[in-house]
């Protein structure tokens, strides 16, 4: 488990706790069975404060080879892949399947670094919606009781208007300026179970 050093506990009581924040305000399709929510920076936060804590990368690897991942992430374990054997014309895309190995992996990857259930882990994918609150509920059920959901993800929300509307530049890990980048550390790259 990696240590981290810096912000001090003020902080993080500062963060989680003045007013509310965009994780408050999680949609009901992002809602968790622990109702526990942070946004990129609040979960930054809880990682300096806490060394204890880990964060999960839920995201397909081709995903992250090219939008970033961020630089802290403990594990990474695809909830979804893309199925590029089975492309969707009337969709215009390929079609995501679950990852059947994710309950396995993640155990795995938790158990190798000692995470004890009352740690904090903060499940991270691109925009808050889909992957992360769900992957934070199969790891509730592990027995984990302190699983974060990223409300605004790694690559955050869109924008609503102007020349780049549509475009995720809104907040989330990338654009809130905390530490990422296009390489992925060996170590903690996802590679499909034999």
């Amino acid at each position: 488990m990696k240590i981290r050093h810096g912000v001090a506990g003020c902080l993080l009581a500062a963060v989680l706790v003045a007013g509310p924040s965009l994780a408050e305000e999680a949609a009901a399709y992002r809602e968790t069975q622990l109702g526990l929510y942070v946004t990129a920076s609040e979960a930054y936060a809880l990682m300096q404060d806490n060394e204890r804590a880990i964060l999960i990368d839920v995201r397909d690897p081709v995903e992250i080879k090219f939008t970033g991942f961020a630089e802290p992430t403990d594990i990474h374990v695809p909830w979804v892949l893309a199925d590029r054997d089975h492309f969707n014309a009337e969709a215009k895309t390929w079609p995501m399947v679950k990852n059947a190995d994710f309950e396995a992996q993640v155990r795995a990857e938790l158990e190798a670094l000692g995470v004890a259930e009352d740690d904090p882990i903060i499940v991270m994918c691109r925009s808050g919606s889909t992957r992360s609150a769900p992957g934070a509920d199969v790891i509730a059920e592990m027995g984990f009781r302190q699983v974060y959901s990223v409300t605004d993800g790694f690559e955050g929300s869109k924008l609503k208007e102007g020349v780049s509307e549509g475009v995720r530049a809104v907040n989330g890990w990338r654009n809130s300026g905390l530490p990422w980048s296009y390489e992925i550390d060996p170590d903690v790259a996802w590679r499909p179970a034999e």
